[in-house]
């Protein structure tokens, strides 16, 4: 009898890491919801959540799902990771709490409050720098990929010279979240040049005196943590903190770009900046999977799903499940409340940076905003493929000015 036999879970054999649903994900996830709460994915030996209700719930419960065992495909129960694994991402209770603690400290709302007066500066000069030059460009290059390198590793304390590598870095970690397909070969070339120079950076000799990551270091003077786990901690940041802001305010760009009476919502009410934000991470989900590992037998919307099983949860599917945000899911709506989304996670290991992406995304729009009075695309978006992230490689748009 079929693992799927004895569990009762329906089955798909689709590739959901594949370039097909990859580039398009969206009637994979509408099949996937409509087949079952919980799914058998038979190519990876894997049970599928797409439906918010359980996507919510196996998020929340890090003691039956856990992380550290891994949150791509790879268990690390039984296979060894290609780098030591994230203090934070990949660790659970009582490993993971420290680090939690201290990171949750650094990047409180004293932190967001002595930046943001700064980064709307700092937003404000880059868009008049695009927009006094051109009002057709590439969103991607222009402003989605510049702002968050430009703020956020000076926050952190990294010199100039090589944050561009940031970048790929980050894309070649979320590939290696899927399967090893030619995504992740792509990216194999580089595996050593990019992860040496990102660890180099997390050592306190390299970081400013004053940034995020002194006060990583300064709370292992202090004994939160230790010597050991520092790095880990800003290398943590570093992995997660641009990549995942970049698509976000992708995400957003392109939303606006197509819904025109969106953006003269906003307009309108610039306080809904952050909001709009929320809605696009709703929306496009730039982090679309995770997995977790079940640390026992778990019966979930009536599935059984074994001891040490590979569970992948469709964060991008869960999103625009009609089941919890009704009929118009598909919408991008600045009336709605898109809290509850799980684009940050849920829980436990929830996204320990996202009030810092909110702040970088809501400084671009609010400095867009001054000066924009209509956005449309100026030729078609291309995708660029990614294991875990939905992104945007290139985004013409085409701005009409005050």
């Amino acid at each position: 009898m079929t693992l799927a036999a004895q569990t009762g879970a329906p089955v798909d054999e689709a590739d959901p890491f594949g370039p097909e649903i990859l580039s398009d994900p969206i009637p994979f996830h509408a099949r996937l919801r409509d087949a079952g709460p919980v799914v058998y994915l038979s190519r990876y030996d894997v049970f599928a959540l797409g439906r918010h209700e359980q996507v919510h719930d196996a998020l929340a419960d890090w003691q039956a799902f856990q992380s550290g065992a891994g949150v791509g495909l790879s268990n690390f129960r039984t296979e060894k990771p290609w780098r030591p694994p994230s203090l934070l991402l990949e660790a659970d209770p009582p490993h993971h709490d420290a680090p939690r603690r201290v990171l949750s400290t650094i990047l409180g709302p004293r932190a967001l409050r002595r930046l943001r007066e700064r980064w709307i500066a700092d937003a404000e000069r880059l868009v008049d720098e695009v927009l006094d030059r051109t009002t057709e460009f590439d969103a991607v290059a222009a402003l989605a990929e510049t702002f968050p390198l430009r703020v956020f590793p000076d926050a952190v304390g990294l010199g100039a010279e090589g944050r561009e590598n940031l970048l790929p870095y980050g894309n070649l970690l979320f590939n290696a979240f899927g399967p090893h397909n030619d995504l992740v070969a792509e990216g194999m070339p580089r595996m050593g040049e990019l992860s040496g120079w990102v660890n180099a950076q997390c050592e306190r000799e390299a970081l400013a005196p004053a940034g995020f990551g002194a006060d990583i270091w300064a709370a292992a003077d202090r004994g939160e943590i230790t010597p050991d786990q520092a790095p880990l901690v800003v290398r943590s940041l570093l992995s997660a903190g641009v990549d995942t802001t970049v698509n976000g305010l992708a995400a957003a760009l392109h939303a606006f770009a197509t819904h025109p009476d969106q953006w003269t919502r906003l307009r309108d009410r610039p306080e809904l900046a952050r909001a709009a934000f929320d809605e696009a991470v709703r929306w496009e989900s730039p982090v679309q999977t995770f997995f977790r590992t079940t640390t026992r037998e778990v019966e979930l919307a009536g599935t059984r799903i074994p001891d040490g099983h590979k569970v992948l949860m469709f964060l991008g599917s869960a999103n625009r499940d009609p089941r919890r945000w009704g009929p118009d899911a598909d919408a991008f709506d600045l009336g709605r409340d898109p809290s509850g989304h799980v684009g940050f996670g849920m829980g436990l290991h929830q996204c320990v940076g996202q009030h810092v992406a909110r702040l970088e995304a809501e400084a671009v729009l609010h400095a867009l905003v001054r000066r924009v009075r209509t956005i449309e695309l100026a030729g078609e978006p291309c995708r660029k493929l990614n294991n875990t992230m939905r992104m945007w490689g290139s985004l013409p748009l085409r701005v009409g000015l005050q």
